[in-house]
């Protein structure tokens, strides 16, 4: 139990780097986007400390990802158990006129392609999750 807590915390840290280097951002400018020390942020990388939810919230705002996404590798909250299909539910909107959802609709198809062409999909797979399976939305 306590190996797998350590595990979580450790690729935590790891997922944070990656988006520090995917985003080009030096440890230091991180630390000073998300408002915590340079040390401190260096810590939780290497898995050494166990940031709070205010913190990862700060990390993600710095890193423009999606604070859940640190929650949940955190622990702080369950993956989602069931899979959202993002195309039925710009279907399903009402508030959006029919042009307004086929266009969503191509422009979402459009980036999945450009993820699959250029591995994207893939480098994210293998960076989120280590089993092949793609991050829960």
């Amino acid at each position: 139990m306590r190996d797998d807590l350590d595990r979580r915390w450790q690729d935590l840290g790891e997922f944070i780097r990656e988006q520090r280097n995917v985003g080009q951002m030096s440890l230091r400018r991180l630390s000073d986007l998300a408002g915590v020390s340079n040390p401190y942020l260096s810590q939780i990388e290497r898995g050494l400390r166990r940031p709070s939810a205010e913190i990862l919230q700060q990390i993600a705002r710095a890193l423009e990802i999606s604070s859940e996404s640190l929650y949940i590798r955190a622990g702080i909250l369950d993956e989602p158990t069931s899979t959202v299909d993002p195309i039925a539910e710009i279907r399903r909107d009402q508030s959006l006129t029919e042009e307004q959802r086929k266009s969503l609709i191509r422009i979402y198809e459009s980036f999945r392609r450009e993820n699959e062409l250029t591995g994207v999909v893939a480098a994210v797979t293998d960076a989120s999750s280590g089993d092949g399976n793609p991050p829960a939305a």
